[in-house]
């Protein structure tokens, strides 16, 4: 009989690509993963794994028993929401992964609902990148989280998990504003009544109009920064990088500084406007899902923390909830 544990590992071996990362995702040593993959293929009763020096790659067995081991974890997630449903009255802990705007903006107003309709249950928020988000649900360190994709950077289907759609959010492109400029305030196309933003231009003609400037990215393999540089890059140039943040707010104390320019999300320039940075609206958009194992998303914890948060989106984002 195949080993559930093995064959879990064997699934994070498929997907990280060595034995030390698997073993430093869930936390054993890299010869103890070793022992267990060696165990696993005398159950099977095959060579699973190839080894070639420090590496392995799995065999073309390896790779449908991986299809196999997906298959039954997604029913043994279905076996544990049927389960936590008949048991009634969630409780204990539930591990939530949010990107920081999300977590500022949607998740508080998320959890107040979700202690007034079930009070047993503890959700634990984690600040987590969307790119991170993938491995640590795989590996049980997180139970459901937020992440998202922009047009630019489409989010691929991720082995183990699926996801449901919440919400989508404008972009703006923010650049030092104009002191000689009349900013003409537009309220319907801003984030906020109290900043100025011009209707939807063109976009290329938008962003190589500061193809010059120096540009504020997220850093190097967030999805934010492949966001702004395969933007540019479909206007026709390469924005050249001074600065790389990952806080919104700070970027916009870094154009409003003079400098760079920045494309930031709608929940990114939400506050006290700020007269030294002027928005332009873009083409383009942020979708954000609720991601989780797959076989999950009945699970009562689940299905009301997803709840919780459609009823926490803000009205001006109401609209795009169900953009897939």
């Amino acid at each position: 009989m195949l080993d559930v544990r093995r064959l879990r590992l064997l699934r994070e071996l498929a997907r990280r690509g060595t034995i030390a990362a698997v073993g430093e995702a869930l936390a054993f040593s890299p010869s103890a993963v070793s022992q267990q993959l060696t165990v696993l293929e005398r159950e099977a009763g095959l060579p699973l794994l190839e080894r070639t020096g420090r590496r392995v790659r799995l065999t073309p067995a390896g790779q449908n028993l991986v299809r196999h081991a997906e298959a039954v974890l997604e029913r043994l997630e279905q076996a544990e929401a049927d389960l936590a449903e008949a048991r009634g009255g969630l409780s204990g802990a539930l591990r939530i992964g949010a990107f920081p705007t999300a977590t500022r903006a949607i998740v508080p107003a998320a959890l107040i609902t979700l202690a007034r309709r079930h009070p047993g249950l503890e959700p634990m928020v984690s600040e987590t990148d969307p790119a991170a988000v993938a491995h640590a649900l795989r590996a049980g360190d997180l139970d459901v989280a937020l992440v998202h994709e922009y047009d630019f950077v489409p989010a691929e289907p991720e082995p183990g998990l699926a996801t449901a759609p919440l919400y989508g959010e404008a972009m703006y492109l923010a650049a030092p504003a104009d002191p000689a400029a009349d900013p003409a305030p537009d309220p319907a196309a801003a984030p906020d009544p109290g900043r100025t933003a011009d209707p939807e231009p063109d976009q290329g003609a938008a962003l190589r109009a500061h193809a010059r400037a120096p540009w504020i990215t997220a850093t190097p393999g967030t999805l934010c920064h492949a966001m702004t540089v395969r933007a540019c890059q479909a206007a026709g140039f390469t924005p050249r990088v001074r600065h790389r943040v990952d806080e919104f707010a700070t970027v916009l104390a870094l154009v409003a500084a003079g400098q760079g320019v920045a494309v930031v999300p709608q929940l990114g320039v939400t506050g006290p406007a700020d007269p030294a940075v002027h928005l332009t609206r873009l083409l383009m958009q942020r979708r954000t899902k609720l991601a989780f194992r797959s076989g999950a998303g009945a699970h009562p914890a689940v299905a009301a923390f997803g709840a919780a948060l459609r009823a926490a989106v803000p009205p001006d984002l109401a609209g795009s909830r169900a953009v897939q």
